[in-house]
């Protein structure tokens, strides 16, 4: 008879060999990474083959009774999900409820359940949500603390730190954001789960690295997508993307050309042509080796701000604050310092990832209340934080991440009625924001 246990994230195999098992022979028995569970399960069954099976040591678990409703989209994302054997990654936009989608399956597994989410704040915000669709206590791996409850939410972080003693306690798991799960590192949480149910949950499935691929591996691929374009209009707000071109005044014109000279320069004097993401983090590694490379990417990065901070964006900022007074906007951009440029010159609120929580909570309630109408903020509500609805996005600055562009355009997107949202770029004439600004616009090509 082949006996199974657990071990530190993986399986032990005694008495015979299994598929995805390689021998171990300081135990003198097989192990196979705890990923591979149910194959190894649904193998011995097809195979008939006698096992016992000690590797599950579940948290025990009430019966979970839910009341969430679903559109029809969700309940088709659902679905395709129940349908691929219980794995596998939806992809919904920003705003359109994929939230919604994880508890109704919560619902109806009614299993332990380990939710994984990239930060503290989104922790704090799948606990209230949780606690409040199940009325039960939930527990949380994060910032500290490490309470395990029969729903159970962690971050990436602890998630990874702690993969050991959480890999056999749950049979539900759910990556949230998990475009982040095929990062090194992160991808031991997924190998060192035995969940057999696993769902993620993200905006956008591919990664610059092509590391989405392992997402097969780990959580079951993309099994059901829609994009905003889908769900515009009926779902989400009808959008208008609108593109306003600045120019640099002579003296940001002269700093920025002299910069980026030198950055052209090296790279034709180093016969380096940067054809792709690899091929720029090739001259990352090189810079740490070469002087030149490095005083190389240092222009480039000066020549960048320029372009991204340029002054004649707050003069056109002020045009666009004018023309839509009283409505409810979120102002986006690349660096800090311009946030807070932006912040005394428009006495408008602002939030970057140096903002205390409290403060944070405090600017983001107040905007949902309607007591501020405008936030300016750096990246750090780009991804998973719950933020008020707006109408008006405005991209003063940002990168070509297809990533970052869905996401703020998600911001504005909840359905209102009888109003379509705006999301304005305002980009630097004659430097490379233009092309950034081409090449994140295409996530909304599907």
């Amino acid at each position: 008879m082949i006996r199974l246990s657990y071990d530190r994230g993986t399986i032990l195999i005694r008495g015979g060999r299994v598929p995805n098992a390689y021998w171990d022979s300081r135990l003198n028995a097989y192990r196979a990474l705890a990923v591979y569970y149910s194959d190894i399960v649904d193998y011995l069954k097809r195979s008939r083959i006698d096992f016992s099976d000690n590797v599950l040591d579940l948290v025990p678990c009430p019966v979970f009774s839910s009341t969430v409703q679903l559109r029809d989209y969700q309940e088709d994302a659902l679905n395709a999900w129940l349908k691929a054997g219980k794995r596998g990654v939806i992809v919904l936009p920003t705003g359109a409820g994929k939230t919604i989608v994880a508890l109704r399956a919560i619902s109806i597994l009614g299993e332990p359940t380990l939710v994984i989410v990239p930060t503290l704040d989104l922790m704090d915000q799948w606990r209230s949500q949780l606690a409040g669709e199940f009325k039960i206590k939930i527990g949380s791996y994060g910032g500290g603390v490490h309470e395990l409850e029969p729903i159970t939410v962690a971050t990436y972080d602890t998630a990874y730190l702690r993969a050991e003693e959480l890999g056999n306690r749950f049979t539900f798991v759910i990556f949230d954001e998990v475009h982040h799960l095929p990062a090194p590192g992160y991808a031991n949480i997924g190998e060192m789960l035995v969940a057999p149910y696993r769902m993620g949950l993200t905006a956008t499935y591919e990664r610059e690295d092509g590391l989405h691929s392992e997402l097969d591996r780990l959580v079951g691929g993309k099994i059901f997508e829609l994009t905003i374009g889908e769900l515009a209009g009926e779902h989400l707000s009808d959008f208008v993307l609108e593109k306003i071109v600045v120019e640099l005044t002579p003296e940001e014109k002269e700093e920025y050309e002299k910069a980026y000279k030198i950055y052209l320069d090296y790279l034709a004097s180093a016969n380096i042509s940067l054809k792709s993401p690899k091929d720029f983090r090739k001259l990352v590694m090189r810079s740490g080796r070469d002087p030149r490379a490095r005083e190389a990417l240092l222009a480039r990065h000066r020549a960048r701000v320029i372009a991204l901070n340029a002054s004649s964006k707050l003069k056109v900022l002020g045009d666009i604050l004018r023309k839509h007074a009283g409505e409810r906007i979120l102002i986006f951009t690349e660096y800090n310092d311009l946030v807070h440029a932006i912040s005394r010159r428009f006495l408008i609120p602002s939030i970057t990832h140096r903002t205390p929580k409290n403060e944070r909570v405090e600017n983001l309630d107040k905007f949902r209340r309607g007591k501020y109408n405008i936030i300016v903020t750096s990246k750090v509500l780009d991804e998973g934080v719950d933020v008020p609805e707006a109408s008006v996005g405005i991209i003063l600055s940002g990168t070509g991440s297809k990533r970052e562009f869905v996401q703020r355009l998600g911001r504005i997107l909840r359905k209102k009625e009888n109003k379509s949202a705006v999301l304005y770029e305002i980009v630097t004439k004659a430097t490379p924001e233009v092309a950034i600004s081409r090449r994140r616009r295409t996530a909304l090509e599907a």
